[in-house]
């Protein structure tokens, strides 16, 4: 648990309005002891949720399982070389793409459009979030055979 103390000014009203902007020289650098009763102090606490339903700590642990087992290494190996292969073959196909005249223009557009539909649908709104981790879940213990 991580606690943050803070000490604001109270605003400063010029004119009947509250004025933000305020020269540096207006505020004294140590207050005397009996101005610090016109001071606002707040105390600001944060706490981590402990949930062990985070995605990365179970791809984590998932693939630290299948390591331990002699067997499934093999397989794993494989998944990590055909990633590395995947990532390598679609550098390559996005840079000829990226050379022909007008399809990287119309491929921005769809990119930005779907990016903007892949954030309202699962990333926006908690339900959804929760929705997406299980997708992935049971898409890796798909791929890992669970």
């Amino acid at each position: 648990m991580a606690s943050t103390v803070a000490s604001l000014l109270p605003p400063l009203l010029v004119h009947g309005r509250q004025s933000h902007a305020v020269t540096m020289h207006s505020f004294p650098l140590s207050p005397p002891l009996f101005e610090r009763r016109n001071h606002t102090a707040f105390v600001v606490k944060a706490s981590g949720d402990s949930s062990e339903s985070s995605t990365t700590l179970t791809v984590f642990k998932t693939v630290q399982n299948v390591w331990d087992k002699p067997e499934d290494r093999l397989g794993l190996i494989g998944l990590g070389f055909s990633a590395v292969v995947a990532v390598w073959a679609s550098a390559n196909l996005i840079t000829a793409v990226d050379k022909l005249p007008i399809i990287p223009t119309a491929l921005e557009l769809i990119g930005i459009l779907f990016t903007a539909w892949f954030t309202y649908r699962y990333l926006l709104f908690k339900p959804d979030r929760e929705e997406l981790f299980r997708i992935l879940n049971k898409s890796v213990s798909d791929i890992l055979g669970q």
